[in-house]
């Protein structure tokens, strides 16, 4: 996600302009991303590095092909989860009060966009110069920033479909404002808490010396709440789960069976985190990339951490990747949090 002021060059790729008269065409002059779609074999080499470690792993950002996507978004709909609605809640009791500490007008960027569903909260309050969402789901983010787009036609809305980290360049005419990061969701208890740190130095240089992070963070609660939310009676977290082997599958030609994987889920208390695995209901193997796995019955494969923090817990580690807490607004509830940050202790905030 590091960002770069430079026109994007013949035969980089384009990434819609949704403020042009020809919407549904690409341009090489709208903003373009420089990191390439890995390759079908570093894909296989990652997933392939996970399974062998000690520990077997998958990373996370395999959730989300299209139709991982769309369970995320009907996860956050269920009861048992409450991070989206009560960070919705603060969204939008706090909208005046966050565009008063964080400033309007800035180029406002947001990793892992989705459906673009919480900025629309916040839009009219940030009066963004440019907001542009980030996302490694092509189709489904193209198709909720088009909608955006209709909702706020006056302010510019730029798509890119990158991963989180893809350098991101941008025009000409965005240069010298002010940067600010949106990141909601709690994606960041993703993170373990030193890879945290890093994304966080990343966003550091990513919004210079007078920008922000907007973060939304996932407090420390009774952990039967916590289970509840990751083990739904409906079932959409488990097939959100499952969802990762059938996109590995897609992506790389393995031979996974999700049905023959249970989901697990639970809150490790002394680690402050939810752990999500996929267990092997039996003796089986898998072949990805010509290599095959043998997994033992209920053999797991780790597929998502989920830190949470207390607000002071979190600014400790955000001030070690130079950022320096500023304003945070919480729930009745002490649920959940969104911190505000910015890289300068002396920069001001904005009345």
């Amino acid at each position: 996600m590091a960002i770069h002021g430079r026109t994007p060059c013949q035969g980089e790729r384009a990434i819609l302009n949704l403020t042009d008269s020809d919407t549904a065409q690409a341009s090489t002059s709208t903003l373009a991303s420089s990191a390439e779609q890995a390759s079908d074999d570093a894909i296989s080499a990652e997933i392939q590095s996970g399974l062998n470690a000690e520990a077997r792993h998958i990373n996370p950002k395999y959730f989300y092909d299209e139709y991982g996507s769309q369970l995320f978004d009907q996860i956050t709909q269920l009861d048992e989860y409450y991070p989206t609605r009560t960070e919705i809640t603060i969204l939008t009791r706090f909208a005046e009060d966050i565009a008063r500490a964080t400033g309007r007008g800035s180029v406002l960027l947001e990793p892992g966009a989705g459906s673009c569903a919480k900025v629309r909260l916040l839009l009219e309050a940030l009066a963004p110069a440019c907001y542009i969402p980030i996302d490694i789901s092509r189709e489904f983010l193209f198709a909720a920033a088009q909608q955006l787009q209709s909702e706020f036609p006056h302010i510019p809305i730029r798509p890119v479909a990158a991963d989180m980290q893809a350098d991101i360049q941008l025009p000409d005419n965005l240069d010298g404002i002010p940067r600010m990061v949106f990141y909601p969701g709690s994606t960041i208890g993703n993170y373990t808490p030193a890879e945290a740190v890093e994304f966080l130095r990343h966003v550091r240089r990513t919004i210079g010396d007078n920008g922000g992070l907007l973060i939304g963070v996932d407090l420390q609660k009774d952990p039967a709440i916590l289970n509840l939310a990751y083990n739904d009676a409906a079932g959409v977290t488990a097939a959100f789960n499952r969802n990762c082997l059938s996109n590995i599958n897609t992506l790389t030609g393995a031979n996974f069976d999700p049905e023959r994987f249970r989901h697990i889920a639970f809150y490790n208390e002394s680690e402050h985190r939810i752990e999500m695995h996929l267990e092997s209901d039996s003796r089986q193997s898998v072949v990805i990339g010509g290599q095959s796995f043998d997994f033992k019955k209920n053999e797991r494969i780790l597929t998502e951490y989920s830190y949470k923090y207390t607000v002071e817990s979190f600014a400790q580690l955000a001030a070690e990747a130079g950022l320096h807490a500023r304003e945070h607004w919480v729930d009745e509830d002490q649920l959940f949090s969104l911190q505000y940050f910015t890289a300068s202790l002396g920069q001001p905030l904005v009345e």
